[in-house]
């Protein structure tokens, strides 16, 4: 029995890996041109939304996103969420329509395909650089002038497994409160238990979301951000615990 679920986890990932490369091919031409200028950004996230629901229904997850709050068309957001899978950033463009930059780690630009276009439409950041990290600043004002929204995962990378929510980073806060656009926290409930990092799990199922209330960050001191960052990591934690009684 054992060796048949290695069996099936091995086919399921490389599955994955199948349905990531499917619709950047069929789609490339298209995905090339929109990323030749910044402007046409838009019609990037709308291809790669597509992608995104592609892969979810290949792998069999199913998704349910409820919203205490919706975002409203047209408006610059800061989206966050616990992060403990790589189909988390599938799962985002899943449920989120207002076009968003994902600021993440530069090590994913290394992937075949996925990190041709990951490279040249994300904000990528070295954690291990002060001048990297501040490089992300600049990026995310340029994007956010364009009407856009912004992603961050706020653990700064996939915790251990052990971990069930790790602290947040400091740098989607700061971006918030000092471009005064409002904080969207969003809990991943079953994403770990589907698809985490560990090779030899997973398997298809619901993945559930919820869009909580915003924290607004108009007229805020810059010190509100270690205030907002506790705040928003709070009402995601005490979500998961929640779900768990």
């Amino acid at each position: 029995m054992r060796a048949l679920k290695i069996v099936f986890w091995i086919l399921y990932r490389v599955w994955f890996y199948i349905l990531m490369a499917i619709p950047i091919i069929v789609m490339f031409p298209f995905l090339f041109i929109s990323i030749l200028s910044e402007k046409w950004y838009p019609f990037f996230f709308v291809m790669a939304r597509i992608w995104a629901k592609f892969i979810l229904f290949g792998m069999g997850f199913r998704t349910k996103v409820e919203f205490e709050q919706k975002p409203k068309e047209g408006e610059s957001y800061m989206f966050v969420a616990n992060h403990t899978s790589m189909a988390d950033i599938m799962l985002m463009l899943s449920c989120i329509e207002n076009p968003f930059v994902f600021v993440g780690k530069k090590e994913l630009s290394k992937i075949p395909l996925f990190g041709f276009f990951y490279k040249r439409t994300c904000i990528l950041v070295d954690r291990s650089s002060s001048k990297s990290r501040m490089q992300v600043f600049e990026r995310a004002q340029n994007r956010l002038n364009q009407g856009l929204s912004i992603c961050i995962f706020p653990e700064g990378g996939v915790p251990d497994e052990s971990v069930f929510l790790d602290s947040f980073k400091d740098g989607a806060f700061r971006l918030a409160v000092e471009h005064e656009i409002p904080i969207v926290p969003m809990t991943f409930y079953d994403n770990k238990k589907l698809f985490s990092y560990t090779f030899f799990s997973g398997r298809p199922g619901l993945m559930r979301v919820k869009v909580h209330r915003f924290f607004e960050t108009k007229n805020q001191e810059p010190e509100y951000k270690k205030t907002v960052k506790e705040a928003v990591r709070n009402v995601i934690l005490n979500e998961l615990q929640n779900d768990l009684k």
